[in-house]
């Protein structure tokens, strides 16, 4: 099992609506950045557990829990001429993005906001610290560790 942080904006999709998702799962679609695409087609696997992130609002952080019911598969959103994430470079033949799909796990008991994840010496290897803007990112069991503690605080 792995570790990983996806981003959100939570106007757009918040650990609130994925819990009430039906089934409290959907498919983390929209990424369109070839690193963070990368992570999900060649890294992210079911059954890896992922913080949701809340980024671009008032409260930013990881606001919770999600774990990986799928294995990647062609974001559809790439072919539907109707959605924000259309790209008309994509085939069914030549998909270019991919989706995961996920499902709730819980929310933490506080958002560990970035202030407090930037502040904390003892997480050494987390991206987020150097450069915040991939919105799929690996997390060492260390740091994840240390996250999930700084919740219980």
């Amino acid at each position: 099992m792995a570790y990983w942080l996806f981003k959100t904006e939570p106007d757009a999709f918040s650990i609130d609506d994925l819990k009430h998702a039906t089934n409290q799962t959907t498919m983390w679609e929209g990424v369109r950045n070839y690193q963070a695409r990368n992570f999900l087609r060649d890294d992210v696997k079911e059954g890896d557990l992922v913080m949701i992130y809340h980024s671009s609002c008032k409260n930013v952080g990881v606001a919770g829990i999600a774990k990986v019911t799928s294995s990647a598969y062609p974001d559809p959103t790439q072919f539907d001429l109707n959605s924000d994430y259309y790209d008309p470079k994509a085939t069914s033949d030549a998909p270019r993005w991919v989706v995961v799909d996920v499902t709730y796990h819980q929310h933490l008991n506080k958002i560990v906001s970035l202030k407090s994840i930037k502040a904390n010496n003892n997480i050494t290897e987390l991206a987020l610290k150097k450069a915040g803007r991939l919105s799929v990112m690996p997390v060492t069991e260390h740091d994840w560790n240390e996250i999930m503690n700084m919740a219980k605080a």
